[in-house]
């Protein structure tokens, strides 16, 4: 082994006199870099090896191959690089082989050297890296996408990349990503060929041999990777995603409008081709010849025009497909629109009413799930609606009687009505719902009294819950009868509400926590009350 050693050392010599000849290290900065690189050599040679021997080697590589950079340009000193760094830039690149013939399933370790390589060494290497790591990895369409990107981007390779994307589609077939990636990559290339062209063409110059395939330009090949694709991958969502793409370049108008006419012929009974095809009313330009709005009222106008006619997509998706999900994404529509700010009260009172009408009658059609019911009920609060509120609780509690959050939802609007009926409320509440679902309810009960009872009531109410609440639930309740108890009666009325619970386990870190900070304010504030 020594011997090995002593031969990669002497291998690095020409480099480190190359470096003290032109002045980049001293004498005695070459001398602790042979010191440090042979204890980074005996690391990697034992026979039991550790991949961070491997990687901190690696490190000092590139630190050492910084540091380089950074004298050289303090000095203005550019030459000698193939005797100095490609030395050492090879070195690493033989540190980085040994690791990952090693380690072959250390995907990290892989990426490291393709960021490695990226940064230090040539193109022609890199893409032998990156075809040793799909050898290995050909499981992870991510890495093909990668791969295929930089010979896209960064080696201008379009047909390196294809031959990528056609591999990887061997190996997974059924992978939405790389159809998506393969099909923007086909459509980048045909812009850029197309933009390449028309310069030539502004230029006068002669295309000569210069290849611009019709195929390639009309975007053909892209259309053909989509029609394969959506033969395989069914959906709307994956439909949708394919358009998406497209409508990012402005030469594939004709691909754009068939891919949006096929998501409408083939996936009329999904909700979300509905939800794009409404949504997609709010993107419409104006035609040309027409001047777009130029006053903050007419720019209202036209948007309130644009959501109308959005809605009247939406609405007659809930006809064709009165579904759940179809109502979801109408609602969903409405209150996204309705939280746009806007200074003009007329769209927003448009707005608030398209939304309540909606939530109205998806109610109608007990159609309207549990969630939409607590934004439904919310969105009335924050308007003082509190009487058409309580009736929308009232709705969903019979829909939804096991619902925690059903009865929190009605108990907050009570409470916000400031009714007298709040507490048999709480009652009704514990009584139709399942004792291991109720804490809450208990938390919700206790902040109430809190507020509007006394501290005997209040304490009544967490002794109650104490012994209705058990399991890792009780833990939340104790800390929160801790908090209550500092609050309301300080240090001395923390410690007797922590002595009547310890033996009611279990406990949380944060409940001791809260003893001990406790303790240390009351001890604080003692030594500062002697001080003055």
């Amino acid at each position: 082994m020594a011997e090995i050693i002593q031969e990669r050392i002497e291998d690095r010599l020409p480099e480190l006199e190359q470096l003290e000849r032109i002045g980049l290290f001293s004498h005695a900065e070459i001398k602790a870099i042979i010191k440090k690189a042979s204890d980074l050599e005996y690391k990697i040679q034992r026979r039991a090896l550790c991949k961070e021997d491997f990687i901190n080697y690696v490190q000092y590589e590139i630190n050492f191959l910084e540091l380089i950079q950074r004298r050289r340009a303090r000095i203005g000193y550019s030459f000698k690089k193939d005797e100095i760094e490609n030395s050492i830039v090879h070195r690493v690149q033989g540190i980085f082989r040994r690791a990952s013939a090693k380690w072959k399933d250390d995907v990290q370790l892989w990426l490291s050297y393709v960021v490695f390589c990226k940064k230090w060494a040539t193109k022609a290497q890199l893409s032998k890296v990156f075809s040793a790591m799909l050898a290995i990895h050909s499981n992870k369409p991510a890495l093909w996408i990668m791969a295929a990107k930089w010979e896209m981007e960064d080696r201008l390779s379009s047909e390196s990349a294809r031959q990528l994307f056609l591999r990887a589609l061997r190996f997974h077939p059924q992978s939405a990503k790389l159809y998506q990636e393969y099909f923007r990559m086909e459509l980048m290339h045909a812009e850029k060929l197309g933009k390449e062209k028309e310069e030539f063409e502004k230029a006068k110059m002669d295309l000569g041999n210069l290849d611009y395939p019709e195929e390639i330009l009309t975007g053909e090949l892209a259309r053909i990777i989509y029609k394969n694709s959506i033969n395989i991958i069914k959906g709307a969502e994956f439909h949708v995603s394919l358009l998406s793409i497209a409508q990012l370049f402005d030469f594939a108008k004709n691909l754009q409008k068939e891919i949006y006419d096929d998501l409408q012929a083939l996936h009329t009974d999904d909700p979300l081709t509905w939800d794009y095809v409404a949504r997609r009313e709010l993107e419409i330009q104006p035609q040309p010849g027409e001047e777009p709005p130029a006053t903050k009222q007419a720019r209202a106008l036209e948007m309130g025009r644009r959501e109308e006619r959005c809605c009247a997509v939406y609405e007659e998706a809930v006809q064709t497909l009165p579904t759940e999900a179809m109502w979801k994404c109408y609602i969903s529509f409405c209150l996204e629109r309705f939280a746009k700010k806007t200074s003009n009260r007329s769209l927003r009172g448009q707005r608030l009413e398209r939304t309540m009408t909606a939530f109205k009658k998806a109610q109608e059609l007990k159609l309207l799930p549990e969630f939409l019911y607590k934004q439904w009920i919310e969105l009335l609060r924050q308007h003082d609606f509190l009487k058409e509120a309580l009736q929308v609780a009232v709705a969903g509690i019979e829909l939804f009687r096991d619902s925690v959050m059903m009865w929190q939802m009605k108990l907050q609007v009570l409470i916000d009505s400031k009714s007298p009926d709040i507490a048999s409320l709480f009652k009704e509440g514990f009584a139709s719902l399942k004792p291991q679902v109720c804490l809450p309810l208990w938390i919700s009960w206790a902040e109430w009294c809190e507020g509007a009872k006394s501290q005997e009531d209040t304490e009544a109410i967490y002794k109650k819950a104490i012994l209705a609440v058990t399991g890792a639930d009780s833990v939340t309740l104790k800390e929160k009868y801790l908090d209550w108890a500092y609050r309301s009666g300080g240090n001395k009325k923390a410690r007797a509400v922590f002595k009547s619970l310890q033996e009611s386990r279990p406990f949380s870190v944060a409940f001791f926590r809260k003893v001990i900070q406790f303790e240390k304010e009351q001890i604080f504030g003692w030594i500062t009350s002697k001080k003055n």
